[in-house]
């Protein structure tokens, strides 16, 4: 009886206390009504940074991470667009290296923007997002089928030298980049229609089935040839110095195995609503992997005991060998003021 009349009385107290607080508010000057409004207003804003600020821990901090690297990574994509677009030659081995080029820049813009997203949002449409998401699957699937092919013909011309160098076809290189990006751009643009608009759900999974085939058979077409390659430096690197292009394509392999099979990996399992990582971490380590290949190209390509070189000239090292450039040289013979950088 006691503790009821207890509680009673408090309660009755706390409503007093706020009713007086509402009179006061109301009876007060206008002076005293605003510093009692900026005084809430204050309370709210810090409540609200303070809520932020427990949101915004680790992966914020990863997708701002993410975000800078991708900024970086198109940088350097650019840059190697524009040299292979305009100032070097092409061969087969530079077609393939420029469409590979093309997917992880547009990956990297579509994940700059997914990244700004998650660390600023702006759109709250969760269908525009899984459209993104879609397309953004799609430069990364053909990023996977450039480097199984780029390295499945190196292999064919270590295997077979004569055969690739008398009757391979001259086209074969752009032939097989266009039947990549139409396959693939297909298979995006159905699946984001089907999946997302009209939403057949038996249809997207044999989307998923033939993604996830492609994405094994491409894989293993990619190990198979990278361990031929890497069976083939070994053996050379024990007479002499291995070529720089097969370096380049080991270290491109290599990267992408580490940095690149996270993502279709987490793609797979979360279609069974399972999550083994956070959702931060596949993005960061594709982009890390899209913006790593530049930079591979001109570590492999650059001299040690030349300090300055035309960034032309060392990816155009790196690209067809010493001889395709002493020959690219002399075939081009306009070397200007502007080449000392580029």
């Amino acid at each position: 009886m006691l503790l009821d009349l207890l509680k009673i009385s408090l309660t009755s107290k706390r409503s007093f206390r706020a009713l007086r607080s509402v009179t006061m508010a109301l009876s007060s000057t206008p002076g005293q009504r605003e510093y009692v409004h900026n005084n809430a207003t204050e309370r709210s804003a810090n409540e609200s940074l303070d809520l932020r600020s427990e949101k915004f821990g680790l992966s914020g901090w990863m997708w701002i991470l993410s975000l800078i690297i991708a900024g970086i990574g198109l940088v350097g994509n650019i840059m190697v667009l524009w040299l292979l677009g305009f100032r070097i030659r092409r061969n087969p081995f530079s077609t393939y290296i420029l469409n590979l080029a093309w997917a992880d820049t547009l990956f990297l813009c579509l994940s700059f923007v997914s990244s700004l997203h998650e660390v600023m949002p702006f759109f709250n449409d969760a269908t525009l997002f899984k459209g993104v998401a879609f397309v953004t699957y799609a430069f990364y699937t053909v990023g996977l089928s450039l480097l199984a092919v780029i390295s499945t013909e190196r292999c064919l011309s270590v295997l077979f030298p004569i055969w690739y160098r008398c009757h391979r076809p001259k086209l074969t290189s752009a032939a097989v980049c266009v039947v990549l990006w139409a396959l693939i751009g297909l298979n995006c643009v159905a699946s984001s229609v089907i999946c997302l608009y009209l939403c057949i759900n038996h249809l997207c999974n044999y989307f998923f089935i033939f993604e996830f085939t492609w994405f094994i058979f491409f894989t293993c077409v990619l190990c198979g040839s990278s361990l031929t390659l890497l069976l083939k430096v070994q053996c050379s690197s024990q007479r002499r110095q291995p070529p720089r292009l097969y370096l380049l394509i080991l270290l491109t392999v290599l990267v992408f195995l580490l940095c690149g099979l996270p993502m279709e990996i987490q793609d797979f399992i979360g279609h069974y609503k399972i999550r083994f990582m956070p959702l931060w971490l596949p993005w960061l380590l594709t982009s890390i992997n899209s913006s790593a290949n530049p930079f591979i190209y001109f570590f492999v390509g650059s001299k040690r005991h030349k300090i300055r070189e035309p960034l032309r000239v060392v990816l155009q090292r790196a690209m067809g060998g010493e001889q395709e450039l002493e020959s690219g040289t002399r075939d081009t013979p306009h070397t200007n003021i502007t080449e000392t950088s580029f």
